[in-house]
């Protein structure tokens, strides 16, 4: 009897698999969820994954599986499950699935691309021939493919000798030589010689500091630390000594203290902060037993709690509760890096208990992730990416800060979201989902309205701590009473002052990096534009270059204006760039950080801003969004929000849904801890019904009248949208295929189509764009029947002459 077997390929074609037979040879390892190496087209190589293994022979002739990858199988029956409700729901191909569900040492193909380990070394004793073969080749070379591989060995199938070195640590995959989630350094105090080793010697050192009172301190302070935990920080010492930092410089000079930087593990954190769990308070004990109640009865409940209410010590309660029982708990953050403080805190709750996963981690990290999610590691916590992953007994899902546009993945496809998948995936595992923020999506916040989601609410901060003091700033009456300092009102400058007489720290919020967006030309009118977008390049002063923050495409900034020859070149607007460097002159004995892309881009320069922030050595701290996410410092006296109007005037639907949310969160971060914070939110027109909203704290207002504005004009929650992009590289074509491609819509869904458009910036990296949006009634059906209308349309248009360049991007529930 001949077997067959379904192959699912990593590429975007719209079968969902290929069928391949099955030599005899190979049938006893051939199973669901295995890799299996086959041949696609003339020559392409792939490691493929099997889906089904049958014996119904097809009535075409079929290629052989050439080898099988894998002893135990790589990808469980509920992430095949998973895959095709992926592909279906968001309307891409499983292949474009499976590129984004395996890590790169799973994805093999002709041009993989193969690197020697150095820390290997030459010793290759221990491997076979083949595997020889390939080491030396590579360890004279450094780099050569999996093609190349195949010449050396004279072979066709070479996948199973890569997978062994891969196991080995002889090579490394290109796509997996990315960054490590790196160390937090801090700054810690030791005993300099001779009194580190001599501790004796340190009487003759307090004899003669009897009259040097703070030093005294000092060193009494860090002989009761020491005696304690295994390392002292700096501002930990200065701290409990309660001295000036000249004090403890003193002693260094004297060499009698030393400071060196420490490397600690984001994931292992400070002895001291062990019992950072604490006892549940009243509140948090009554919203854990309400979260018990509703997961009796509904798989999804919505915490919604406000910013500083102590949600994070909610999950790790009902963390505990699944551990006791044996389970797992998937932990979704919007982003692993900008959340290191929050990794680390649960790392030195839950200690093994947990691991982080995400796309920066190196292959040997993300090897031993894969392979303990699926032998049942309590938790994980982990990016969108997170959602791929092997388990074994998922019990519960927690979906922090649910409402964040990063949950959401644009391009490539699948266009999925990590919430809603989230929901779907608890259901495969028959888990609980928590969706927990302060400021929830209005489609998370009707469902709980409406009973299809339980309900609870934290609406007090931890200890009794209130909610920062709101103070709105109108710019139109500074600048009518000349009371504007650059860009600056004269409130916010006298509150930073105030801030840093009492030791406080500040953090300012502009969502635009950079110097300034647009340089402009006042005699003709002359912009500054990209080469291959259309848009205009942000002078970046730093680089003293233009750049797109698009496509990446730089050039010199222009004196002399090429269009009309003038001299009077202008910078209009400002970005976070700007912000530091106008600080720097109106606050000089200020210490100005900046957080944006451009300083904050690696997760080295990152910990670092984080660390010179949380230690103190950074008074005011300028940001964009990067700013409203996962930072809890606890000196943070104010936070300044210098164009508050930006937000709102935005072309889309959802702009007032995103300022309430970004302007809550930000104003969040202040007076977190010791004392009740302030922000001052400056405005053209601070009487805008959102900014009124957030600076009155009326959620409920917010959501009543943003509620009746979509149900009016027919979005979400109340209908569904599916937005459609088409590009190509020519005008005409796009214009053509778009409105053919349209009228193909409307006359199976009429009035529900609207468009085709030329969105807001008609081309990017060189590719024209045309856009349709579909606005359907709330019926799973009718969202059936539109997919394969869609699938149907792609095809057709394919078909056509001239049209078969022409990319469609298909962005189901699009955010």
């Amino acid at each position: 009897m001949s077997i067959f077997a379904e192959i699912i390929l990593p590429i975007p074609l719209p079968k969902r698999s290929y069928t391949y037979s099955v030599p005899e040879e190979l049938a006893p390892l051939m199973k669901p969820g295995v890799r299996v190496e086959v041949q696609f087209g003339p020559s392409k190589l792939y490691s493929g994954l099997v889906k089904r293994v049958h014996d119904e022979t097809p009535d075409y002739r079929t290629k052989p599986v050439i080898a099988v990858l894998d002893e135990v199988t790589v990808v469980t029956p509920q992430q095949l499950t998973l895959w095709d409700w992926l592909a279906d729901y968001y309307c891409c191909t499983l292949g474009e699935v499976m590129q984004a569900a395996l890590p790169g040492h799973l994805k093999l193909t002709s041009e993989t691309k193969l690197v020697f380990n150095a820390d290997f070394g030459d010793d290759f004793s221990t491997l076979g021939n083949d595997e020889y073969l390939i080491a030396e080749a590579l360890h004279i070379q450094n780099e050569v493919t999996v093609d190349d591989a195949r010449k050396i060995l004279n072979k066709k199938t070479v996948f199973p000798v890569i997978q062994e070195l891969l196991n080995k640590g002889v090579l490394f995959l290109r796509e997996d030589l990315q960054e490590k989630f790196r160390p937090k350094k801090v700054t810690a105090i030791r005993l300099a010689e001779p009194y580190h080793t001599q501790p004796d010697l340190l009487r003759e050192v307090f004899n003669e500091l009897q009259k040097k009172e703070r030093q005294v301190e000092i060193l009494m302070a860090y002989m009761t630390l020491s005696r304690r935990q295994p390392f002292v920080l700096k501002q930990e010492l200065l701290h409990k000594a309660d001295v000036s930092p000249s004090s403890l410089q003193t002693l260094v000079k004297k060499g009698v203290l030393e400071t060196y930087e420490r490397e600690i593990s984001r994931l292992s954190g400070y002895e001291d902060e062990l019992n950072a769990a604490g006892e549940l308070s009243a509140e948090q004990t009554r919203a854990v037993r309400e979260i018990g109640h509703c997961f009796l009865e509904k798989d999804v409940t919505l915490l919604h709690g406000v910013t500083g209410s102590g949600k994070t010590r909610v999950y790790l309660e009902l963390i505990r509760d699944v551990i006791k029982n044996g389970g797992q708990v998937l932990y979704l953050l919007p982003e692993i890096a900008l959340t290191t403080q929050l990794v680390g805190r649960l790392q030195r709750i839950l200690g093994s208990d947990i691991s982080v996963y995400h796309s920066k981690i190196n292959y040997n990290e993300r090897v031993e992730i894969w392979r303990s999610a699926a032998a049942g590691q309590a938790v994980i916590m982990a990016a969108r990416s997170g959602l791929f992953l092997p388990f074994r007994n998922l019990q519960l899902i927690i979906v922090d800060e649910e409402h964040d546009s990063s949950f959401k993945q644009y391009d490539p496809a699948p266009r999925y979201h990590a919430r809603d998948t989230a929901i779907y995936l608890a259901k495969l595992y028959g888990a609980k989902t928590l969706l927990g923020t302060a400021t929830p999506s209005l489609e998370s916040y009707h469902n709980a309205q409406t009973g299809k989601y339980g309900l609870v609410e934290l609406n007090e901060r931890f200890g009794g701590l209130q909610l920062p003091e709101m103070q709105p700033v109108d710019l139109r009456d500074q600048m009518k009473k000349k009371q504007m300092q650059s860009i600056f009102s004269t409130p916010l400058m006298e509150a930073l002052q105030t801030a840093l007489d009492q030791g406080e720290q500040a953090i300012l919020f502009q969502n635009r990096r950079g110097y300034s967006p647009i340089l402009e030309c006042q005699t003709c009118g002359w912009t500054a534009m990209c080469r291959h977008c259309d848009v205009s390049l942000t002078y970046h002063k730093h680089s003293n270059r233009l750049q797109c923050h698009y496509c990446g495409y730089q050039k010199e900034p222009v004196s002399v204006c090429p269009a009309c020859g003038s001299g009077k070149i202008t910078l209009l607007s400002f970005g976070t760039e700007k912000i530091e460097d106008e600080l720097k002159l109106f606050l000089p004995k200020a210490r100005i950080g900046r957080m944006d892309l451009d300083t904050a881009g690696s997760k080295t320069n990152l910990s670092n801003l984080l660390n010179d922030f949380e230690e103190k050595r950074i008074d005011i701290l300028v940001g964009t969004q990067m700013v409203t996410k996962g930072l809890d410092f606890d000196n943070v006296g104010i936070v300044g929000v210098l164009a508050a109007d930006q937000l709102v005037r935005f072309p889309d639907f959802r702009a007032g849904e995103r300022a309430y949310q970004l302007l809550t969160q930000v104003a969040g971060r202040a007076g977190r801890k010791n004392k009740r914070g302030k922000v001052l939110m400056q405005a053209y027109n601070p009487a805008h019904p959102v900014l009124q909203e957030v600076l009155n704290g009326d959620f409920k207002g917010f959501i009543l009248r943003e509620m009746n504005e979509r149900r009016e004009f027919r979005y979400p929650p109340f209908f569904r949208l599916i937005h459609l992009t088409l590009r190509h590289k020519d005008p005409k074509i796009i214009h053509d295929a778009a409105a053919f491609f349209g009228n193909l819509l409307k006359e199976k869904l009429g009035e529900r189509v609207l468009g085709p458009v030329v969105p807001h910036i008609p081309r990017v990296r060189g590719l024209y764009a045309e856009e349709i949006m579909l606005k359907l009634e709330k019926s799973a059906p009718l969202l059936s029947n539109t997919k394969k209308l869609i699938r149907h349309s792609i095809e057709v248009m394919g078909g056509r002459p001239g049209f078969g360049q022409v990319l469609v991007g298909v962005d189901v529930d699009p955010v």
